[in-house]
């Protein structure tokens, strides 16, 4: 090949040597000797040429690029110097190298396709040869198989009875023993599974249900672990190896691993629940005291067993203890919401419940005792009663506390009404004041109460302080209202009741009890006036009570202050001495009224009897006739208010409290002898008793006889004119603005004086 490149060469005119003084720079050729450089086109011919060469066309392109070059054809006319001929040779040399390799690789190529195919061959035959022996690999195996039954056959006839076996020690408990032979057993398949091909022999068929019933009566000895670790440890230590046993092992055949540790554990905590707290055993309506007493003794029981007992026979990480307690204290939760989702519970069981969850379960005597380890600690789990349970619960024990108290305050009620239509008097006690239990029946109802709800929590005692003094407020008001009844019948006459008075009094006495210890219904922080409403019902009793009692007073003396002022009262006593007579007989009963309601009581009936006298006073029933009449009248109203005030202070009346010296007052009005000073009079009278009005004057000054239009006119200006009245006196209360006044009489143009 280089002699056919060579010639090509020379026959292409590129055979002259390149003068010495060309070489290589910047990429292009250049002529020493000034010649111009070869550009990029002209280098790229250069290489297409070389390209050329490589695919046979050497000879054409060399002349076609030669002829291309314009150097070549400055050479031929103007350099005087030989073609480069080293260059090319260079170029052409190269070219040549090219070609050569060019065939060794394609040489390769075909050898290597040759080999390739010879292969494939080789291949096909093999596979026709594989085909040929699949019936005598089918045949090796079949053998193989038998050869293992054959070898394997006495222990797979032998399975069968250790099937029995294994089942006789399960039902013998004897688990250990069991659960050896059935792992035997299990061992034996694996080794018959794999030389067969995974092929299972229906001999093993009795062993997936003999597991189970192992499994089963691991379930089982896990269930009665606390009455096992009693009578039979050793059981419960077998049924927890077994169970620690399987939990290692590697479950093989494509079989679903065994779990038994923790079917032994939910069989455990599943057994304690059914023990304490399955759904029979939860307790009736009215039965939950009984339910939480009976848990309170025997929860801490199962925690002492538990940690002495079973903790010991079973492995460290089961945390026995903390198991126990968890188990026990979230069944006893499940039951206390079950139970509430149910029925309504009374108040009983609504106030047990939150007593012994509040207090009881986390005391000392049970969750909270100190013998227990910090694994039974009760504060990593959640509560028994959420806040809404409690809330609950404490709504249910106030409505039915509420509904109970009324009902109980109802019967006390209705007992000393009946009381009153009897014909003994009421019981006195030791001291000789009327008494009745009544007082204390409500009282304790209320306090018990209290107390009761102060044992769950505070805010439960103060809901059942607010409900007492509501209920207190009622009763009295349904008190009053029973007394307002049993008077309208008595003035009607449709009861019979001889003991009027006397009842009277004796529920005087049972308001001033209820008064005294009303303090007892007043939270221990209270807001200023929480009592007020108790307070203000027990005052209207108390003025309702008197008022009953002066109106059967006053009942008794109408007779005779009927006949007051007259001639007759004028001459004689004998008017007063009947009323004083009455009302000492009357008062007499008040002895059996406690202090200080028994003042008060003297009190109002001295000031009924002197507002009964002026009433008597203002209807003009007597004018006197001269000044020997007013002198007796004057004399009469004297001689009056001192009996009044002798009977009243024999009554023990303290002396601050009587209204009779009023009477000494008009007295002094009557005895003045000289009309023109009435005025003077009048305005003391405004002095002493501010209530007094024209009307009132006007009255006392006919009851005179002897005042003219003029004087009459004098007085009542000076009535408006005076100084201002002075301060009433401490207790005193009004007296004229409870006296009606009389109906003025008709202007007349005769002048006013004695009757004829």
């Amino acid at each position: 090949m280089p002699s056919r490149l060579e010639s090509s060469s020379r026959r292409a005119g590129v055979g002259s040597e390149c003068p010495a003084d060309w070489s290589d720079q910047a990429g292009g050729r250049t002529c020493r000797r000034g010649e111009r450089m070869l550009s990029w086109p002209e280098e790229l011919a250069v290489l297409k040429a070389k390209a050329a060469c490589r695919r046979g066309r050497l000879g054409y392109l060399v002349k076609s690029v030669i002829s291309r070059l314009p150097w070549t054809r400055w050479s031929r006319t103007k350099c005087s110097r030989p073609f480069p001929q080293t260059m090319v040779q260079s170029y052409l040399e190269g070219v040549q190298t090219g070609v050569w390799q060019l065939n060794r690789a394609l040489e390769a190529v075909q050898g290597t396709r040759e080999a390739l195919n010879q292969a494939h061959g080789l291949l096909q035959d093999l596979a026709r040869a594989s085909q040929a022996l699949e019936p005598l690999r089918e045949q090796v195996s079949q053998h193989r198989q038998l050869q293992a039954l054959s070898q394997l056959l006495p222990r797979l006839q032998a399975v069968p009875a250790a099937v029995v076996h294994t089942q006789s020690l399960i039902d013998a408990q004897q688990l250990l023993e069991a659960y050896v032979n059935l792992r035997e057993l299990e061992q034996l398949q694996e080794e018959t599974w794999m030389p067969l091909g995974g092929l299972d022999l229906p001999v093993f068929q009795g062993l997936g249900p003999l597991a189970e019933a192992l499994g089963q009566a691991v379930e089982a000895a896990a269930g009665a672990a606390g009455q096992l670790a009693k009578e039979n440890p050793a059981l419960l230590v077998a049924a927890v190896r077994v169970a620690e046993g399987e939990a290692g092992r590697t479950a093989c055949l494509g079989q679903a691993p065994r779990d038994w540790r923790q079917r032994f554990l939910q069989a455990l905590q599943h057994g304690l629940e059914q023990l304490h707290f399955a759904p029979s055993m939860l307790p009736r309506p009215g039965a939950l005291a009984g339910w939480l007493e009976a848990l309170r003794v025997a929860l801490p029981a199962e925690l002492a067993t538990a940690e002495a007992l079973v903790a010991p026979c079973c492995p460290l990480h089961y945390n026995v203890l903390q198991l126990w307690a968890r188990t026990l204290h979230n069944g006893l939760r499940r039951s206390l919401q079950q139970l509430l989702a149910g029925p309504e519970l009374g108040a009983a069981d609504a106030f047990a419940l939150l007593h012994w969850a509040l207090h009881v379960y986390l005391g000392q005597e049970m969750m909270g005792s100190v013998e227990l380890g910090p694994e039974a600690d009760m504060s990593q789990f959640e509560p028994l009663l959420t806040s809404e349970n409690i809330e609950q619960l404490e709504a249910t024990f106030l409505t039915q506390v509420q509904a109970s108290v009324t009902q109980w305050l109802q019967k006390a009620l209705d007992g000393e009404v009946a009381e009153w239509h009897r014909e003994q008097e009421p019981n006195t006690d030791p001291s000789g004041f009327y008494h009745s239990p009544m007082p204390a029946i409500v009282l304790q109802i209320l306090d018990e109460n209290i107390r009761v709800a102060s044992l769950v929590s505070e805010s439960l005692q103060w809901q059942v302080h607010s409900m007492a003094l509501a209920e207190m407020g009622a009763f009295l008001r349904s008190f009053s209202d029973a007394l307002i009844r049993f008077s309208r019948d008595h003035l009607r006459g449709e009861v019979t009741a001889p003991q009027y008075v006397s009842h009277l009094l004796a529920a005087l006495n049972h308001q001033s009890a209820l008064r005294s210890s009303v303090s007892v219904l007043q939270p221990d922080v209270a807001a200023p006036g929480v009592l007020a409403p108790v307070e203000a019902a027990l005052d209207e009793l108390q003025r309702r009570i008197c008022r009953l009692l002066l109106e059967e007073l006053l009942l008794e003396l109408q007779p005779l202050f009927a006949a007051l002022p007259s001639r007759q009262w004028l001459s004689s006593s004998e008017l007063l001495d009947g009323v004083c007579e009455r009302t000492a007989r009357f008062c007499g009963e008040f002895g059996h009224v406690r202090s200080p309601e028994v003042q008060l009581l003297l009190a109002e009936a001295e000031r009924a009897v002197v507002l009964q006298y002026l009433r008597a006073l203002m209807q003009g029933r007597l004018v006197c006739r001269g000044a020997d009449e007013r002198a007796q009248a004057a004399e009469r109203l004297r001689h009056d208010a001192a009996q009044l005030r002798e009977l009243f202070l024999g009554l023990e009346l303290e002396e601050s409290a009587h209204c009779a010296p009023v009477l000494l007052q008009l007295g002094e009005l009557l005895s003045l002898r000289d009309p023109t000073l009435l005025g003077l009079e009048v305005a003391g009278l405004r002095q002493q008793f501010p209530d007094v009005s024209e009307d009132h004057v006007s009255a006392l000054l006919d009851l005179r006889g002897d005042v003219t239009r003029e004087q009459r006119q004098a007085a009542l200006s000076s009535l408006q004119a005076g100084p201002p009245p002075s301060p009433p006196a401490s207790g005193r209360r009004a007296l004229f603005s409870l006296v009606p006044a009389p109906t003025p009489s008709s202007p007349s143009c005769l002048p006013s004086g004695s009757c004829a």
